[in-house]
């Protein structure tokens, strides 16, 4: 009759065997390409690469471009502040490029 004691030579390498089976997969999915969870660094693009963005406004620093996207903002206005190649522009949507004209316009 078989009893415990007799299988327990196998108990310690299977579990070393184990663990290193999950160390395998995790670290090939730590370092596999495409499907990180850790956010990329943003690319510097052009205008025209950022998709259905339109560019308001192009203001000469970023903290000029974070003001007038903070006052787009406070109206309703969903806008983002894009780095390009040419400097920071603030963007909305093409539906909000007429009011978000009109707010930029008006003193503050």
């Amino acid at each position: 009759m078989a009893t415990w004691e007799s299988y327990s030579y196998a108990f310690g390498p299977l579990v070393a065997l184990g663990l290193v089976v999950v160390l395998v997969v995790l670290l090939r999915w730590t370092f596999s390409h495409g499907r990180s969870v850790v956010s990329r660094r943003p690319q510097t693009g052009t205008e025209e690469e950022y998709g259905l963005l339109t560019a308001v406004a192009k203001p000469g620093t970023f903290v000029e471009a974070e003001m007038l996207r903070q006052r787009l903002v406070e109206h309703g206005i969903r806008a983002t502040l894009a780095p390009t190649t040419d400097g920071p522009r603030v963007m909305v949507f093409p539906a909000d490029v007429a009011l978000a004209g009109e707010v930029l316009r008006t003193a503050p």
